[in-house]
């Protein structure tokens, strides 16, 4: 039996703890873990198992939960180059799922049945996404014309006999009764044409993920597109929805223009044992457009208006006590897609060789993906966030605050300056290591309380014990190869000069000493004033 992680000293006084307004315990976990797949790898092309153990831990009021421990924690398994798969509420291209002849839900129900069964023994995770630019294989999916707002479907969608939240009845493929609208796993069968809540006529799968599926949908009464995240009919997935709808519903009670640009909750409702979460369709994530622009840097001047609105929505965030937890770039979703192409020398070519790249015409954002947010006063599970945006204190187990989020926005920024991810890494020491090369040696107060919590990562009292006997040869090149940040960000103007500073502060190893998002805000970097530039 594993105890509850209290917070220690040194986080306990960075941000005071006030009361949450009458906000209730949450009476489950609030981090759900993904699946055992592949996990994806941003720059190396070897795979990596993830492993995770079920444990059960005593809350603050006794009682037990059933918490699962995850190693990593990889995104779910990607079915599109364009298309964001961690419950993201996407529009980005995603190639027809279901083509003719139409199926009806009895037929769907079937062939789904047919292929959990066959899978059961031997699941097959796709290969990871590469943050790493890969001219050659990129392979894309052609480009949409963005419906037009409040407008009808820009093609016609071809009618189903289908299910809608009163008929129990079935489709005319079917002798025996009702059929389930779930598959194995417990996700909802997605059927173009299909009413659900008699109100919302589904158009396309957007996503997949471990809690359910995001469709796009046209709302029959305002008739707008909207997405709906359909959570599986499991009832732990079901419960950790139900935090998420009460935190969106916090976030547009205080923000009801939503000036703080987080995801609007619109709707919400069960549909046959499915909670089903309504919001704007938005456009694609961040990081499908860095994909889809061969991982090219974002303009400075794009970089700055990013980072005053993620850390405004953060600062909001922190404001109502409330800890994201898993910032990263597929949380955060363009309002728009639409973007110029230019055409940029390509380094190191001779002969004046250009490659095109994007250039976004609207830089406005919005903050989504709650399912994991926690306020502060309630259970912390042990590990939290994306492992490539995940802070030092939550590796070491010395507990997590709003701190956390302001590492993760650190590594979000570099993302952004440079086009791949900071660290490169899915195992716990290295990642230490590679910290290290970055920001320098740990302060030796930090790793003190490092050492006490995991002494497994540290030799000689408080020195990091890297690189061990049994580390490979790879994993020693690659932690060499990691470059300190004034590298990263060389200072050569006052521009990367205050962004640099910007970033060293955020991305600080003791959280105490960690820059807050609120004061980050009131950096001399946002007084600057950037010219456009590719």
């Amino acid at each position: 039996m594993q105890a509850v992680h209290h917070l220690p000293p040194m986080l306990g006084h960075h941000y005071p703890h006030h009361n949450l307004n009458g906000i209730t315990a949450n009476p489950g976990p609030s981090v759900m873990p993904t699946p055992p797949v592949t996990t994806r790898k941003r720059k190396r092309a070897h795979q990596y198992t993830v492993s995770y153990s079920e444990v059960q831990e005593v809350d603050s009021d006794g009682r037990l939960r059933e918490v699962i421990v995850i190693e990593d924690t990889p995104p779910p398994p990607t079915m599109s180059p364009a298309t964001t798969h961690n419950g993201a509420f996407s529009a980005s291209y995603q190639p027809p799922i279901y083509s003719a002849p139409i199926r009806t839900r009895a037929r769907a129900a079937a062939e789904a049945q047919a292929l959990s069964s066959s899978s059961s023994s031997a699941i097959v995770a796709p290969a990871p996404k590469k943050r790493k630019r890969e001219h050659a294989e990129e392979v894309r999916a052609p480009a949409v014309k963005k419906p037009a707002p409040g407008g009808p479907p820009s093609q016609p969608v071809a009618q189903t006999k289908s299910w809608d939240s009163r008929s129990a009845a079935a489709t005319d493929d079917t002798s025996k009764g009702p059929v389930s609208c779930d598959d194995k796993e417990g996700h909802y069968i997605i059927v173009p044409g299909d009413l659900i809540f008699r109100r919302y006529r589904t158009v396309r799968l957007l996503g997949q993920g471990t809690f359910g599926k995001v469709v796009e949908a046209f709302d029959t009464e305002t008739n707008t597109r909207v997405a709906i995240k359909i959570i599986r009919a499991i009832p732990k997935y079901r419960d950790a929805s139900k935090i998420e709808v009460r935190v969106l519903q916090k976030l547009k009670e205080r923000d009801p223009l939503n000036r703080n640009k987080c995801i609007h909750l619109l709707h919400w409702f069960d549909h046959r044992n499915h909670i089903c979460i309504v919001s704007e369709l938005l456009g694609m994530c961040v990081y499908d457009f860095l994909k889809e622009n061969e991982f090219a840097p974002f303009p400075r001047n794009h970089i700055q208006d990013f980072a005053r609105q993620l850390l405004g929505s953060v600062a909001f965030l922190h404001d109502l006590h409330l800890i994201h937890t898993d910032l990263k770039p597929e949380n955060i979703l363009l309002v728009h897609n639409d973007y110029d192409t230019i055409h940029v020398p390509i380094p190191g070519k001779r002969n004046g060789q250009t490659r095109p790249k994007r250039i976004l015409n609207s830089t406005d954002i919005q903050l989504i993906d709650f399912g994991s947010a926690t306020f502060e006063q309630e259970y912390h599970s042990t590990v939290v966030s994306t492992r490539h945006y995940r802070a030092p204190e939550i590796i070491l187990g010395l507990g997590w605050s709003f701190p956390c989020d302001a590492y993760s926005l650190g590594c979000i920024l570099v993302e952004f300056y440079t086009g791949i991810a900071l660290f490169q890494t899915h195992d716990n020491l290295e990642h230490l290591a590679m910290m290290e090369m970055v920001m320098g040696k740990m302060p030796d107060r930090f790793a003190r309380a490092g050492a006490r919590s995991k002494p497994e990562f540290f030799k000689d009292g408080a020195k990091l014990d890297w690189p061990k006997a049994k580390a490979s040869r790879q994993s020693k090149k690659d932690v060499r190869a990691t470059r300190p940040l004034s590298d990263v960000i060389p200072p050569t103007d006052i521009v990367n000069r205050q962004f640099l500073n910007l970033v060293q502060k955020l991305l600080s190893f003791d959280p105490a000493q960690r820059i807050t998002v609120r004061d980050a805000l009131s950096h001399p970097y946002f007084s600057l004033s950037i010219p456009a530039e590719p």
